[in-house]
């Protein structure tokens, strides 16, 4: 008899948390007909117009609900590395909770980063210009990248593949290429780069190149993405909205329709660029329009 679930869930702290974040943001976008332009990270996003805290909210959402049921019962399955926490030969602990955290983020930075790195040689130096605004949501790139981990560091390991229910399962060490192949079939606009890049970064984490990435370096990491996204959702969108740091006072404007609800306004008082403090109204934006490419990451 297998593990009751809540008692499963338990055991995994970090994914469950993971699964319920994405789930709650795929609900509110689809309840307020918000998708890919809003939420989504493409480099013209990104890069060219300095919109980074697209990184982040790219990473958990998802338009497509098959596409949230792949991703998330994949994570799931990879949740297993929360409950193999272990002593290595010279006594320090693997695995378990807080390494699944650390590398989580490590990932969420890395594969990113890598995205738009790839992206950059594509434009620059291939001349494909149409790459500059393909946009992509999921959080593919985490689930990929733990997928090519638990290949080196756990071969005999068995992962499901697909949706809960599919039935589809595969050794892990062939996981990240025939997801890869799977995920193609299945979800034709998703992004081969950013599967890749998954992978990429899953190598460099098996490969130990990131061992050094601590609990602290990793609240350091935290900190840094943080203020990083207050500080361009300040700089590029159009909604007021307060935030007070110590010492900092970081307002943003208008974010795409991701916090409106397209019901109600709400007014408070904050500072747009340019202006002087004083009442500042969130207007609502209540639909999307979808680029004209777009991709599932």
């Amino acid at each position: 008899m297998g593990t009751p679930l809540l008692v499963d869930a338990w055991e995994r702290p970090a994914t469950t948390s993971v699964i319920i974040v994405c789930c709650s943001v795929w609900y509110y976008l689809h309840r307020h007909g918000l998708g890919y332009e809003d939420v989504g990270v493409s480099y013209r996003k990104a890069v060219v117009e300095g919109q980074y805290w697209r990184c982040i909210t790219a990473s958990f959402s998802h338009v497509s609900l098959i596409h949230l049921l792949f991703n998330m019962s994949s994570l799931w399955s990879l949740g297993v590395v929360e409950k193999m926490g272990r002593l290595n030969s010279k006594g320090d602990t693997e695995w378990g909770t807080a390494c699944y955290v650390r590398y989580t983020v490590v990932m969420l930075i890395g594969t990113m980063a890598v995205v738009l790195g790839v992206t950059h040689l594509l434009i620059k130096h291939f001349k494909l210009e149409r790459y500059e605004h393909v946009t992509s949501v999921g959080y593919s790139c985490v689930v990929f990248g733990w997928m090519t981990v638990l290949s080196v560091k756990n071969p005999t390991h068995v992962f499901s593949v697909g949706p809960v229910g599919s039935n589809i399962s595969l050794p892990v060490n062939l996981a990240p290429f025939g997801s890869l192949i799977f995920t193609s079939i299945v979800v034709p606009q998703a992004s081969f780069v950013g599967h890749l890049s998954g992978i990429f970064v899953g190598y460099l984490i098996a490969w130990d190149l990131f061992k050094w990435v601590n609990n602290g370096w990793c609240g350091v990491l935290v900190f840094c993405v943080t203020v990083g996204v207050l500080w361009t959702l300040k700089a590029t969108t159009t909604v007021t909205v307060g935030v007070q740091l110590p010492g900092i006072e970081l307002v943003s404007k208008r974010m795409g329709g991701f916090f409106a609800s397209g019901e109600s306004n709400f007014t408070g008082t904050g500072r747009r660029l340019g202006g002087d403090a004083g009442a500042a109204t969130w207007t609502p934006h209540g639909t999307s329009r979808l680029m004209a490419s777009e991709g599932n990451v």
